[in-house]
């Protein structure tokens, strides 16, 4: 009895023992803060999805306006940024609620249900709820919710914008609508625009970064107020996380950063939409003639059509020598720094070195397109790669080849770049989203301008047959005149 009595006490003794040395590492265990967790790990975890205005691969490097304020953000806690794909919208909810990503960003409003549930950041930008629809002549815009009267509506499943329409319904009971769960903003866009539905809902912030590329689509009957986007995460008891990202929200360089990227991401004028014959007239007359002799030594030294380099200089920057684009790019081939230092060009303002190195670059872009293509073909690929990436051109012919069509033909080809800005087209293939219609756009561009130019070198041609004599000719056809003009070789 003694002995059992004993060995009780050495047992209880040896528990106490642990317990002293067990405490304090529970206790700094339960001490450290959540961003001293995430900096322990190394990494921040982001949730987003592939989309044009959140995350996606552009020439094979990633891009987009979350993207990179989520890499400022996890530079300024000194960890390295790992992305989250989230394969439906719906779904970037469950991943913050487990936990299994620290933030969410992905173009989020921040509304009362979502505050019941979440904490948001800062916002970023303020955004509303709108109506979208087709102009089609002969019908009126909507002007109030009684014209969506038997017409389609039909929005993104759990989205801000299903509690928008709901608080309108208790107003207007026979407002009604269709959740789809697999259609993204774009395929929603696309649908209005080919008028397969008649509205859409859309945050006007998305709307104004992709409305130019679906011309007669239109916004209309606002439904909300302004509204905050902000990142979302779960509430945690020591705030760590939430002061970390109000410190970073409120420096200047955060919102400088968020200006360049609203104009880099959020502003895109899809310039390759229309094409004025009158200001590329005025370009020839003015900007053209002190280029020409640059675009005939280009050709002269990779053999690609001087014709060709200039209607695709005249795309990338309107012969302006001076040209610089929110991303960084620059000269009349508009030339990464990148790209430039590969080619050998060491200013890019400099119009000369710039068409050399941009016919360089190209030179080396259409040897990545396989032999068995013609060669007209071969150019309008190479064009499509100069302008997307090689990597997502050879999505887009995976695509159409699985469709039964030609993936060595451009007038196939070209119908499927535009899915790779649809998930269930793009998440079949390697590189995922690309912004697919800029390509088919930028060809088709280049494709006018080269007419135009030919034209005037026809012009040009048709004059000097008529024995005109300089004093009768322009400055531009002079300069021409002066040009070798071989047949353009495609």
């Amino acid at each position: 009895m003694l002995f059992d009595l004993k060995r009780k006490k050495d047992v209880v003794h040896v528990i106490g023992i642990m317990i002293l040395l067990i405490t304090p590492a529970i206790l700094s265990y339960n001490s450290k803060t959540e961003l001293q967790a995430i900096r322990e790990s190394g990494s921040l975890k982001f949730v987003t999805r592939n989309t044009p205005s959140t995350y996606f691969l552009e020439k094979g490097d990633p891009a987009g306006f979350e993207y990179e304020l989520a890499q400022a953000f996890a530079s300024f806690i000194n960890v390295k940024l790992e992305v989250v794909l989230a394969p439906k919208f719906s779904e970037i909810f469950t991943i913050i609620k487990n936990r299994d990503a620290h933030l969410a960003g992905a173009n989020l409003t921040v509304t009362p249900q979502r505050l019941e549930q979440f904490a948001f950041a800062p916002p970023y930008l303020q955004t509303s709820s709108a109506l979208i629809y087709r102009i089609t002549q002969g019908r009126p815009a909507p002007k109030t919710l009684d014209d969506l009267k038997g017409r389609t509506l039909v929005v993104p499943a759990n989205s801000s914008h299903i509690e928008a329409l709901q608080t309108l319904k208790a107003g207007n009971p026979e407002l009604t609508w269709t959740e789809s769960p697999d259609s993204s903003t774009i395929d929603l866009l696309e649908q209005v625009h080919k008028r397969t539905i008649d509205f859409t809902v859309m945050d006007t912030v998305t709307y104004e970064s992709h409305s130019s590329y679906f011309p007669g689509v239109n916004k209309s009957i606002p439904l909300t107020e302004p509204q905050p986007l902000a990142w979302m995460y779960s509430p945690h008891p020591d705030n760590s996380l939430k002061l970390a990202l109000e410190r970073f929200f409120q420096k200047p360089e955060t919102e400088q950063l968020i200006e360049r990227l609203k104009i880099k991401y959020l502003q895109r004028e899809n310039r390759l939409n229309f094409f004025d014959t009158v200001t590329f007239r005025k370009q020839m007359e003015e900007r053209f003639p002190l280029l020409a002799p640059y675009f005939h030594d280009a050709e002269a030294e990779t053999g690609i059509d001087w014709q060709l380099l200039a209607a695709i200089a005249y795309q990338e920057s309107h012969w302006n020598s001076k040209a610089v684009s929110p991303t960084g790019v620059r000269g009349v081939m508009m030339l990464t720094k990148a790209t430039a230092k590969e080619v050998g060009v060491t200013d890019r303002t400099d119009a000369e070195q710039s068409i050399r190195g941009g016919a360089r670059y190209f030179q080396k872009v259409i040897k990545k397109i396989p032999e068995r293509v013609r060669q007209e073909d071969k150019i309008w690929f190479a064009l499509a790669s100069y302008n997307v990436g090689f990597g997502h051109l050879e999505d887009a012919r995976i695509l159409t080849q699985r469709a039964g069509k030609d993936p060595n033909r451009w007038d196939h080809v070209r119908e499927f770049l535009p899915l790779l800005t649809k998930a269930r087209y793009y998440k079949t293939v390697k590189r995922g989203y690309a912004r697919g219609y800029e390509p088919v756009i930028y060809v088709k561009n280049i494709q006018r301008y080269l007419e135009l130019i030919r034209w005037e070198v026809q012009l040009r041609q048709m004059r000097e047959a008529q024995h005109l004599t300089p004093r009768e000719m322009t400055e531009s056809e002079k300069k021409l005149s002066k040009l070798k003009t071989p047949p353009l070789a495609l």
